[in-house]
């Protein structure tokens, strides 16, 4: 399962809006390999569902992942940060044993 911050879900809604996606549109997270740490963080909106996907939802926010994403990311929490050390979205991982400095990869 994936949680969602209040700020997280402030800005999904806030970009669903901008981009005009109906309520058939879901918030896809990803894991691929990449990054200085050897896996990195994918988000997308996406409305169609792929063979093993695994759906939760949290603070009204439908959230899909693939099986080999969901064995990495269990637990994890998605926030926002809008301050000035940067900003963006942000995976509290505790699956992660190494990230890199920017928190766009990570190992396990």
């Amino acid at each position: 399962m994936i949680t969602i911050t209040d700020k997280a879900k402030d800005k999904i809604d806030h970009l669903m809006q901008d981009s005009e996606l109906g309520s058939d549109y879901f918030l896809r997270v990803s894991v691929k390999g990449g990054g200085c740490s050897g896996l990195s963080y994918n988000l997308d909106f996406d409305n169609e569902e792929k063979t093993g996907d695994q759906f939760f939802e949290d603070r009204g926010i439908k959230i899909a992942l693939d099986m080999k994403s969901f064995l990495y990311l269990a637990g994890t929490e998605l926030d926002f940060s809008d301050g000035l050390n940067g900003k963006g979205f942000n995976f509290i991982n505790p699956n992660a044993s190494r990230t890199c400095g920017c928190g766009e990869s990570f190992s396990v």
